[in-house]
């Protein structure tokens, strides 16, 4: 590892003999790329760190000034990212061991402390903390970047126990990454299906078994932790080490509620009255075909109503298209109070509706059901501070046989 410039080395020991050594063992080595400081105190090499520049520190221990781990302590507080090697000999090799597991890089024995060891050992430790750091940024970028996102990301370990959540997770499933952590996944993420409640498979499972990506199934409901539910929609695949071997899975998910909200939406207005919100031509073809089909296979009848209003252009000229919305609204209740729940009242546009009966036992059934409906038309109904009477005239076709008649009201 070679620099243009030689790399600092704090060496913090007041033991004349020892700092004399490493000075040798350095000048021995003669590669030019390792300048020495020294200084006996610790106050001293704190005041040094303070002016930054330092590549790592040889560090003893036991200092007039300070004593034990407490002097590492101090040295990593004032500079945590500059590499530690604790110098052995004066202190037991336990605490020397204790210092490494505080966050020194190592620690060298009096016996190592030779052209060789030395120079590789501060080159070891420079490097792997470079690397350290590089990791660690790298972690970071990944972090922020994850919780940056809009989507949700869970992952799990091969037993299938959370590992992570991002922040988007952590609002969707309403859990918190502390306590989701090492819970199985499926406490954490359930699943069911929209329309027969009942549990998905586990995705992460199907991503590992299949060792590929998998997109979860459609109308996918999630239970969050407080039991309230919200769909969602995206994939799991499997997690990887060097190897190729699957070592977790993760998930990303997002909450599609709006969007599944907003294509029902388009998908009932692109079927259905928007004045009246009764089923439009569209939606009622659909249901006629639907009717013929069962009525062929089960051998039975069904009646279409044409229903046309009588004189509705002299009320929209009399109390304008504001009134005449309004007896159609009206006209278009009354309608769907004379049927069965299981009929279709449409409206066609203007002032034209039609009413499918999807089962009559007999023509005498349409013909009865038209006279019901046109009565209830026929009462009064305030529009404007008006009393209106929406009198009119049906048509009536049967199927099979295709049999038609008209009723009117009043009879004429």
């Amino acid at each position: 590892m070679q620099s243009r410039n030689p790399l600092k080395i704090l060496l913090i020991e007041n033991d004349p003999t020892v700092a004399r050594r490493v000075r040798a063992a350095l000048d021995d080595a003669k590669s030019g790329s390792l300048e020495l400081e020294c200084v006996s105190l610790l106050s001293e090499g704190l005041e040094r760190l303070s002016k930054k520049g330092v590549a790592a520190v040889l560090l003893q221990l036991s200092l007039p000034d300070s004593h034990g781990i407490a002097t590492l302590e101090q040295v990593f507080a004032a500079a945590s990212a500059v590499p530690i090697l604790i110098l052995g000999g004066n202190v037991e090799e336990a605490v020397a061991t204790d210092a490494v597991g505080r966050g020194a890089q190592d620690y060298l024995l009096p016996d190592h402390i030779d052209s060789y060891s030395l120079p590789r050992a501060l080159h070891n430790a420079i490097e792997r903390k470079s690397l350290e750091d590089a990791l660690y940024l790298e972690k970071e970028r990944a972090l922020v970047t994850l919780n940056s996102i809009g989507d949700a990301v869970l992952c799990t370990n091969v037993s299938g126990n959370v590992t992570y959540l991002n922040l988007a997770a952590e609002k969707i499933t309403r859990w918190q990454r502390e306590e989701a952590i090492g819970r199985p996944f499926l406490e954490v993420f359930r699943i069911i299906d929209g329309g027969t409640r009942e549990p998905r498979r586990d995705p992460m499972q199907m991503a590992l078994q299949q060792n590929k990506t998998v997109g979860l199934t459609l109308n996918c409901i999630l239970i969050r932790r407080d039991g309230s539910e919200l769909a969602i929609e995206d994939s799991a695949a499997p997690i990887h080490d060097r190897g190729g071997f699957a070592i977790g899975a993760v998930i990303v998910f997002h909450d599609v509620s709006a969007a599944r909200a907003m294509s029902m939406q388009m998908s009932y207005c692109a079927h259905h009255d928007f004045l009246t919100n009764l089923p439009n031509r569209l939606l009622l073809n659909d249901r006629i075909n639907q009717s013929i089909a069962l009525a062929r296979r089960q051998n039975r009848s069904i009646a279409v109503l044409f229903v046309d209003l009588d004189s509705f252009k002299c009320v929209n000229d009399s109390l304008g298209h504001d009134g005449g919305d309004k007896l159609l609204q009206s006209v278009s209740n009354r309608l769907v109070l004379a049927v069965r729940s299981s009929d279709t009242v449409s409206r066609q546009g203007g002032d034209e509706f039609v009413l499918l009966l999807s089962e009559i036992s007999k023509p005498e059934d349409a013909a009865r059901s038209a006279n019901k409906i046109l009565r209830l038309l026929s009462e009064p109904c305030l529009i404007g501070g008006q009393n209106l009477h929406a009198n009119g005239s049906i048509g009536i076709s049967i199927y099979p046989g295709v049999r038609e008649t008209v009723v009117h009201y009043p009879p004429s």
